[in-house]
């Protein structure tokens, strides 16, 4: 049987943090499916397409590992089914995310107690790094490359130069 894992997010944008998640969820399972959803409540940046692009553009880099990079708009349990998913793998930064991530597992486990949900926590040095703040602080000028690959650094500074130019 193959153990097909799915690491969900926004990814808006693709951190360090992220990639050392997908990087460790591709020792776990066979295939690992990245799904990236919409929140709109997270007034995101990117696109889902441009989104999804910078995804693939980022793990196009691990190798030896099955990844496959989709779009969801569905509940998470729909969505993992649909995969043929045994396991949600979720990132855990702090205590916060514990809080909100164990309540959620503990629902997802109502829907489908087949599919386990796995934590992993995020390495020490890239635990505080969150989309939200990594937007806040390209946002208001100051340096996220400590955050993000070069790439997607390129990607936050051009699109926030886009949103000067229309202002």
């Amino acid at each position: 049987m193959s153990r097909i894992g799915v690491y969900p997010g926004t990814f808006d944008p693709i951190t360090l943090g992220h990639m050392d998640i997908i990087r460790r969820a591709t020792k776990l399972v066979d295939r690992l499916v990245v799904g990236v959803t919409t929140n709109a409540s997270k007034s995101p940046m990117f696109s889902v397409e441009e989104r999804i692009a910078a995804v693939e553009r980022e793990v196009a880099g691990i190798d030896d590992a099955a990844i496959q990079v989709v779009s969801f708009d569905t509940l998470l349990m729909s969505f993992a089914e649909a995969q043929g998913a045994t396991m949600i793998v979720r990132g855990l930064r702090a205590v916060a995310d514990f809080e909100y991530e164990y309540q959620m597992a503990g629902m997802n486990q109502q829907l489908n107690d087949r599919i386990e949900t796995v934590f992993l926590m995020a390495d020490v040095s890239l635990q505080p790094i969150a989309s939200r703040l990594v937007k806040e602080i390209a946002l208001f000028g100051g340096t996220i490359g400590k955050f993000v690959s070069p790439a997607v650094e390129r990607d936050v500074l051009a699109r926030l130069a886009e949103q000067r130019a229309r202002a």
